[in-house]
């Protein structure tokens, strides 16, 4: 039987208790999950590649499913690089919907053999945003409910 991978992209500028839930619940339905640390020149980051992707790899240890990576460039290309046939998206809102649908059916028209899947995030997590935390953080306010 074929491995069922999985990449769960995105910037994790911090990974919040949301990212958390959603790799957690996604572990039910793959063998593998990549957690994929995208690349974006126009983004201005609070806190380094490097140290986003050991905060990860340490909330993570000893899940053997699971593994860290990061990425330029499309994440359909970074799904094909890795031989994972889908990707994972988590939804809190209908915004966060009408936004992830739009890019789920741009990568399904490059890439039709790689699914994307929606999973919505538990409702007492839902106001949490990687956005809001990270402003908590510069103002000096307690982020830790937040983060895992």
């Amino acid at each position: 039987m074929e491995k069922k991978t999985a990449i769960f992209p995105g910037s994790f500028d911090p990974f919040t208790k949301g990212h958390h839930d959603v790799v957690t619940r996604a572990l039910a339905m793959f063998d593998h999950i990549s957690i994929a640390i995208g690349l974006n020149a126009g983004k201005k980051y609070m806190y380094t590649l490097e140290e986003r992707e050991q905060a990860i790899k340490k909330l993570f240890e000893g899940e053997a499913r699971i593994s860290v990576a990061n990425y330029e460039g499309l994440t359909v290309e970074f799904c094909r690089a890795s031989g994972a046939g889908f990707i994972v998206r988590g939804l809190r809102t209908a915004a966060d919907y009408e936004f992830e649908k739009s890019i789920a059916q741009m990568n399904r028209a490059m890439a039709p053999e790689i699914e994307t899947v929606f999973i919505q995030c538990d409702p007492a997590l839902s106001a949490i945003s990687s956005t809001i935390v990270r402003d908590i953080i510069r103002n000096k306010g307690n982020a830790k409910p937040f983060l895992p």
